[in-house]
């Protein structure tokens, strides 16, 4: 993008197949796309849960022979890029402990907004966190809990927090999932081909299609789904939400192959294009994306506009993930390392950039000068969302908002500073029209400031400062 939010985190989970572990390393796979801080798997073989985790991307954490050191037939796995809480080992996940005889292991896709107070409440009354982590308040609240069987302790711990969560419990002998009953990120339930089968819940469709499993259905939101050795069990344990499912996850964050409310990501990402097209139309030569986000929307406004689509910028596939390095001067030296324009495509050309989203400018504005130096003649940014001006805080890691440009600048200055020709935002309007729209509503707080959890403090990006820099989700 012509900036980068941060991703998320993926989760993945089976249930009732011998290579439990193995399956979870290749959805894992799959989803490294929303996370690529660090990687973990923990197994159950009905009698004891054993865990591997480590910093970095899951091709470098796992071997043959780690997973061969993860038996059972029933597995979890996280993929993790921090949103509060620090980068560390001790902030991996899934996290796994012992209480009460008991052994379970939680991953989280999401962020507490209340967790922080609810941490310092647990402190005071004894309790000893051993990572920054939010999902650890989960934990403790399960432990808490005076219920005997566990998913009742879980819906009692989850009674009790506020916040988006897609969430993956291993038990000895279950595997339970849940969703916030806002349903704000995603969750998929599959099934396993062949004889003996076995049940899937992972956050996308994409990892289902890796191991060659069947797409159920959506996990709904505020269901929570048990499975065990006497097959699926579907509870609804909370109290009825408006469902706002992340809109960002169409804009950018799911891999477009993913499908999402019955259709895939890439179709609605083109139409997003053609739209854009539609709201921001201009005469140029050719239309090229900021790969590779930038490609399926690019594609829809080439084809609704009729300029020719080019890739006028490659992207090398090669390079580490510079852009979280804390200095300025590395970030944009990444830019020039991971990207290089193609002289031959832009020289002398009126070129339409599309991307999907501009977040501090700083990026952008050294893709757009590359751009010009490579010969083009005039450079029209066009956007497939509409302008970012407030921070997410449910499972986003973005910046304060002081720190996104289009809080702070008008359309015509932060024209001027990326030093393009002209610059088109995707309407809110035209957002909304081009994403799935059966029962699905959305939250679009990133762009409208509509929080659907409130926040703690009447000032956003300011709180949550307690986890701020390693909480798991």
């Amino acid at each position: 993008m012509l900036d980068g939010w941060h991703e998320e985190c993926g989760i993945f989970g089976v249930f009732g197949h011998p290579e439990a572990a193995n399956l979870t390393y290749l959805g894992l796979y799959a989803l490294q796309h929303r996370g690529q801080e660090s990687a973990g798997i923990a197994c159950s073989d009905g009698e004891v849960i054993t865990f591997h985790k480590d910093m970095g991307l899951v091709a470098d954490i796992f071997s043959e022979e780690t997973l061969c050191r993860l038996p059972g037939s029933s597995s979890i796995g996280h993929v993790r890029y921090s949103t509060t809480g620090t980068s560390e080992l001790k902030n991996s996940q899934p996290l796994v402990v012992d209480f009460e005889s008991r052994s379970i292991a939680v991953a989280h896709n999401g962020n507490l907004v209340n967790g922080h107070e609810i941490k310092r409440e647990l402190e005071t009354s004894g309790s000893v966190f051993q990572s920054s982590m939010d999902t650890e308040v989960i934990i403790h609240l399960i432990a808490r809990s005076r219920k005997e069987r566990i998913e009742d302790r879980i819906a009692e711990a989850l009674k009790q927090v506020r916040g988006a969560y897609s969430l993956l419990f291993l038990t000895r002998d279950k595997l339970i999932a849940v969703r916030d009953p806002h349903g704000i990120r995603p969750l998929v339930l599959g099934r396993l081909k062949g004889t003996g089968g076995g049940t899937v819940i992972c956050s996308e469709t994409c990892a289902l299609d890796l191991i060659e499993a069947e797409i159920v259905r959506e996990v709904d939101p505020g269901e929570m789904i048990v499975v065990d050795s006497r097959g699926i069990e579907s509870y609804r344990p909370f109290l009825p939400a408006v469902e706002r499912f992340c809109i960002f996850e169409h804009v950018y964050f799911a891999r477009p192959d993913s499908i999402i409310g019955g259709g895939t990501v890439y179709e609605v990402r083109k139409e997003l294009g053609r739209q854009l097209a539609r709201e921001h139309p201009v005469e140029a030569d050719i239309v090229i994306p900021i790969p590779d986000s930038g490609v399926p929307a690019a594609l829809g406004y080439s084809e609704e506009s009729g300029i020719p689509f080019e890739m006028g910028l490659i992207r090398n596939h090669y390079v580490g993930r510079t852009f979280i390095e804390p200095q300025q001067s590395i970030r944009h030296f990444g830019v020039k390392v991971k990207l290089n324009a193609v002289r031959g495509v832009v020289r002398g050309k009126r070129v339409v950039v599309v991307d999907d989203s501009i977040v501090r400018g700083t990026t952008g504005r050294k893709i757009i000068k590359m751009i010009r130096a490579a010969g083009a003649k005039e450079i029209h940014v066009r956007i497939s969302s509409p302008p970012t001006c407030y921070p997410c805080f449910y499972g986003i890691d973005t910046p304060l908002r002081r720190d996104l440009i289009a809080a702070t600048h008008t359309l015509e200055e932060i024209n001027t500073y990326l030093t393009s020709d002209t610059l088109g935002y995707l309407s809110i309007q035209g957002l909304h029209a081009c994403v799935p729209n059966g029962k699905t509503t959305y939250c679009d707080a990133c762009f409208s400031g509509n929080y659907t959890i409130p926040l703690e403090t009447e000032e956003p990006g300011e709180q949550l400062n307690l986890f701020r820099g390693s909480v798991c989700i």
